[in-house]
């Protein structure tokens, strides 16, 4: 059985009505120059999603 390695994840990041620290998000999804992150707080339950977004990277850069 594979693992996910979690130690990218974010951790103990504020609820957005609260403010109370959540130990991870509940769910990630990840596509092309974008990371979501659905967190939910169980002290007010409070549900947010938190969006990453990456610039693109440049195919026609040439490493020195």
């Amino acid at each position: 059985m594979a693992r996910l390695d979690t130690s990218y994840l974010p951790r103990g990041n504020p609820c957005a009505q609260c403010g109370k620290p959540i130990p991870r998000p509940d769910w990630v999804e990840s596509s092309q120059g974008r990371t979501s992150f659905l967190w939910f707080c169980r002290a007010c339950d409070y549900r947010f999603e938190a969006i990453a977004i990456y610039e693109e990277a440049d195919p026609d850069a040439l490493a020195a």
